[in-house]
């Protein structure tokens, strides 16, 4: 299978993953002041990765910022059927002042998906 098979064939729950971490986004309670970024499967970059145990061929989707240079975020298909998925925020938390979000994750395979922010301490 070429490259636009697999960004085809993985494109449901690309955006179904995509609309979690935005999810997981929203929940943290930025302001619309903030212009945050949101991943989108359609402005990722796309490339395929031989996976190292099965040999197969991973989807792997990479997120940047409006000038290209600086790398956003991650999402990758896994041979096996799983995926797991990263978004930059890179923020203080907007209502708990001891947290830093460093981004929004997601993990799973299609029937089931798991999302969470990372957060940190604030030194």
């Amino acid at each position: 299978m070429d490259l636009t098979a697999h960004i085809s064939t993985n494109r449901l729950l690309a955006e179904t993953v995509c609309q979690r971490l935005c999810e997981e986004i929203n929940k943290l309670g930025f302001a619309a002041s903030d212009n945050l970024a949101y991943p989108r499967y359609d402005d990722a970059r796309f490339e395929l990765v031989k996976d190292p145990f099965t040999g197969g061929l991973n989807l792997s989707c990479h997120w940047f910022d409006a000038a290209k240079n600086q790398r956003l975020g991650r999402l990758q298909f896994n041979s096996d059927g799983s995926f797991y998925a990263e978004y930059d925020i890179v923020k203080p938390h907007p209502s708990k002042r001891q947290w830093f979000v460093e981004g929004v994750t997601a993990w799973g395979k299609a029937d089931a998906i798991k999302a969470e922010a990372k957060l940190l301490p604030q030194p």
